[in-house]
């Protein structure tokens, strides 16, 4: 039982994490300029956020749910405007200078931004919750370890998409100019950025 709950959790992860959005083009992103470790830390970001939605999901915390929709205005106004900044910096940055940029506390800053931005999409929850009622997984709301477990796979299988994300692209890297990759990304975020101001 604790497997089966842990390989769902997984999939589920993964499910989450894999569709190409702007946490994703911002992994690719870090991965060709710093490298993978900074790639995959910006998935961490997004691995946390999405167990932290699905530990409302797994646990029924409907107050949670409800604030999140309510305040979706705000969450999709902030993030918006933080995604239009960052591909904005995106574009217009070089890659000697990135590249440069690597040391003090830069894993922190990429985490939290990641983190952060995932957060601000109130749509996440959303989707948590009609995967968990499609597969049958409402009714361990009851259960506090069965829950755990299946947000520990959630993370898992995140962190492992990011994982396997960062490490491609790193490895593909030296075919790639890094310019095109900022120009192209910093347009890709931006276009995201004015998607989700538009949606307000």
């Amino acid at each position: 039982m604790e497997i089966n709950l842990l390989l769902r959790g997984l999939t589920i992860g993964l499910a989450i994490a894999a569709p190409v959005g702007p946490i994703g083009i911002l992994c690719i992103r870090q991965s060709l300029a710093f490298g993978w470790l900074h790639g995959f830390v910006a998935g961490l970001g997004a691995a946390t956020a999405d167990a932290m939605y699905g530990c409302v999901a797994a646990f029924g915390l409907t107050f949670v749910t409800n604030f999140l929709i309510e305040q979706q205005f705000w969450l999709r106004l902030v993030g918006g405007a933080f995604l239009c900044y960052l591909g904005v910096k995106t574009f217009i940055s070089m890659p000697s200078e990135t590249a440069a940029s690597t040391r003090g506390n830069t894993l922190t800053r990429v985490y939290t931004s990641t983190w952060m931005l995932t957060l601000t999409n109130p749509a996440t929850i959303l989707a948590f919750a009609a995967i968990f009622s499609g597969l049958g997984l409402a009714s361990i709301k009851q259960n506090y370890l069965s829950a755990i477990l299946l947000v520990i796979g959630v993370f898992c299988g995140s962190a492992l998409w990011w994982l396997l994300l960062s490490t491609t692209v790193t490895l593909a890297k030296t075919k790639l100019n890094l310019n095109w990759v900022n120009r192209l990304s910093g347009i890709v975020i931006v276009a995201f950025g004015i998607i989700a101001l538009l949606n307000l």
